[in-house]
């Protein structure tokens, strides 16, 4: 039986939003177990910033600048990973996203309002859609998409940033039942409270939203958040073989490791019903 820290050499992870955040912080990890990497991002200065910190951790990684709204380039990179890498990759993550605006949704304008779906929820169905024929082809495939605050009531101000990260929950779980007999799997990924730039945005907006949430951004801004350890353990497990079982789930990076990997799961477990209550 390989390894789960083994199983990732020279498999293919696409990275969306792979230039910073979350999913900066797995393209480092992945690349250290051998991973070979192709990250998507709309910055080049961003993925030749992170290609080198990923060079300096002894890895290489595919840089391709493109927009995840944009169906045709989400699809192109997906080729450039095909054609660099033998292969459609074996692994897809979905971490683009945008906090959208920090205010109340009467002051906001529509357009404003719903461009963060276009990044945040249609960013992941066209990365879905452009990976999922040659994984179900090949009878195998893995796909974590970032999702958040999972288990906790919506924030003041946060509308389309809670819509669009509600609905990827669900769509994860649609998506899950139509392509588990392909022996693909697809879960969404709660990395837990994080410094990114989503943090400072939060901090700057302060006069709008509640004071708990700026108090525990500036927290997060402070201490790190979660650690970039404890996140890879979660990612690991969820985009290796050794997660099998666990298809259309909620996963938060706090649950029980030991129990997921083990336990037969009921069919609400670890889904959206799970914070109806």
């Amino acid at each position: 039986m390989v390894h789960i820290s083994q199983e990732f050499q020279n498999k293919s992870i696409l990275i969306t939003g792979g230039s910073r955040g979350i999913g900066k912080r797995l393209a480092i990890g992945f690349a250290r177990l051998g991973a070979r990497l192709a990250l998507m991002a709309r910055s080049r200065a961003e993925l030749d910033l992170t290609h080198i910190e990923i060079e300096q951790n002894g890895g290489n990684a595919l840089r391709i600048r493109g927009d995840v709204t944009d169906p045709e380039q989400m699809a192109v990179a997906v080729d450039r990973a095909r054609v660099a890498y033998g292969g459609p990759p074996d692994i897809l993550i979905c971490a683009a996203g945008l906090p959208g605006p920090l205010q109340g949704f009467l002051q906001t304008s529509v357009k404003h309002w719903t461009e963060p779906l276009q990044v945040n929820l249609l960013g992941v169905v066209h990365a879905c859609r452009a990976v999922l024929p040659g994984m179900v082809e090949r009878r195998r495939g893995k796909i974590l998409v970032v999702t958040c605050d999972g288990g906790v009531a919506p924030k003041l101000h946060f509308s389309s940033y809670a819509t669009a990260k509600t609905a990827i929950a669900r769509f994860v779980e649609a998506i899950a039942q139509e392509v588990a007999d392909h022996n693909v799997q697809i879960n969404s990924f709660d990395p837990g409270p994080t410094y990114t730039s989503m943090t400072d945005e939060v901090i700057r907006a302060g006069d709008r939203l509640d004071s708990k949430v700026v108090a525990a951004a500036v927290e997060v801004r402070r201490t790190g958040g979660t650690s970039t350890e404890q996140q890879m353990k979660l990612a690991q497990f969820l985009a290796s073989e050794a997660s099998n079982h666990v298809t259309g789930r909620l996963i938060h990076v706090d649950d029980d490791l030991k129990k997921l990997r083990n336990a037969v799961l009921k069919p609400d477990a670890y889904t959206l019903r799970r914070v109806m209550r």
